[in-house]
């Protein structure tokens, strides 16, 4: 979406608060009040206007079956997509280039039309509204700032329903609570890139939407700042007590911001759950590689345990026959010995820890080691599993070796 449709939807988003009585999604009642001095110091205070807010066994979002499909090669963007998502909760669509979650976020705000499905908002049907009839947020990959106002009526620009002075009086209290408070006067040009994607938050902020919508808000940041922006915003969010729905390609952006992450691939949701869940128990081998790094292993499983080349180990659930499994970096321990077959053949020093990739026989294992345990390139070393691994489905590339370590065990 280019620059100036953004900028043209913004336009048409204020005239809409202009006409609707309710600027917080359908449905709901919703009375902006002037913020009293003093609030920045606590930031509950400054989106403390009240909402209708669903009860705690309704989903504030709600989408069921989902799907498009682009004519253009009779591409499957989204392929029956169903989730939901609580008050204040952060979700992240995670996965590669092309795999659908875009168009998802897009579809949720009103730019993509789905081809079949439904998404409710606060129990309201909206799959056929606007954008501006949906009362949702929206901060764009570029930010979408208008160029030619300065960093306050940027932020002020959603607020035109408010006189004047409070429309003013609330954009300085966004600008304080972002950490911009002496910036209003500069134009979007004069900031860095952190602070820009910080005034486009304040912007959406400003009106206290119930759901934000982000498209990888960090990627045009460095490493460093990347960090430092993502969790002032996860914080703002909070204290706003917003739902918000991140896109990213980024794992470990992912982990660190969202309450739950939703793994794509191909236009399907593949698996949903916490960050803590999916990276420790992936359903597949596609989520165990693409949540981190990860060594896939055969095995013949029964029941809590597999037999594999490292012997018999742990299940992390109860699995059946021939298996792969999910090997995590840091669950590998190394020790010396000049008598095993397995190679340290690469090293990585990352400051904090120590990528290894380790030859053993045919096969190639990566093992995360802390900083202070240190092997030269070269040296034998012998493998230790240190925790249950997660049996996945066997991939028919694995047959042959399954057949192999089967006959072996028998």
């Amino acid at each position: 979406m280019l620059v100036s449709d953004q900028s043209d939807l913004l336009v048409r988003s204020c005239a809409a608060l202009k006409r609707r009585p309710c600027s917080h999604g359908p449905g709901a009642r919703h009375k902006e009040n002037a913020m009293s001095p003093g609030t920045s110091a606590v930031l509950s205070a400054a989106f403390s206007e009240s909402t209708d807010a669903p009860s705690a066994q309704t989903a504030l979002l709600s989408v069921s079956g989902l799907s498009k499909r682009f004519t253009s090669g009779g591409t499957v963007a989204a392929d029956a997509l169903s989730f939901t998502l609580q008050d204040g909760e952060m979700l992240a669509l995670l996965g590669p280039s092309g795999c659908g979650k875009t168009t998802c976020l897009r579809m949720l705000g009103g730019f993509e039309m789905p081809d079949a499905g439904q998404i409710l908002l606060q129990g309201q049907d909206i799959t056929r509204s606007l954008p501006e009839e949906r009362g949702i947020g929206f901060v764009f990959q570029d930010y979408a700032l208008f160029p030619h106002l300065s960093v306050q009526e940027n932020v002020k620009f959603g607020l035109r329903r408010r006189t004047r002075s409070e429309a003013e009086a609330r954009a300085r209290e966004m600008l304080e609570i972002v950490g911009l408070g002496g910036l209003g006067a500069r134009k979007p040009h004069e900031l860095s890139g952190g602070q820009q994607q910080r005034v486009a938050l304040a912007r959406t902020l400003a009106i206290a939407p119930p759901l934000v919508l982000l498209d990888e808000p960090f990627s045009n940041l460095d490493a460093a700042m990347r960090v430092q922006t993502r969790q002032e915003v996860r914080h703002l969010l909070q204290a706003a007590g917003s739902a918000a729905i991140l896109v990213t390609h980024d794992q470990e952006e992912a982990m660190a911001v969202a309450d739950r992450v939703a793994v794509m691939n191909d236009g399907r949701l593949i698996q949903i759950g916490t960050p803590d869940d999916v990276y420790r128990n992936p359903v597949s081998e596609f989520v165990a590689s693409f949540m981190g790094r990860s060594n896939i292993v055969p095995g013949v499983a029964r029941d809590n345990q597999a037999q594999t080349a490292f012997g018999i180990l742990d299940l992390s659930r109860p699995a059946q026959g021939a298996v792969n499994l999910s090997l995590r970096p840091e669950q590998i321990l190394l020790d010396a010995d000049p008598s095993s077959p397995a190679e340290i053949v690469a090293r990585e020093f990352r400051g904090h820890d120590q990528l290894y990739r380790v030859q053993d026989g045919a096969r190639e294992l990566v093992v995360l080691s802390g900083a202070g345990v240190s092997f030269d390139v070269g040296t034998r070393v012998r493998l230790r599993i240190c925790d249950c691994v997660t049996p996945l489905e066997p991939s028919k590339a694995d047959q042959r070796e399954l057949t192999k370590l089967i006959n072996s065990v028998r």
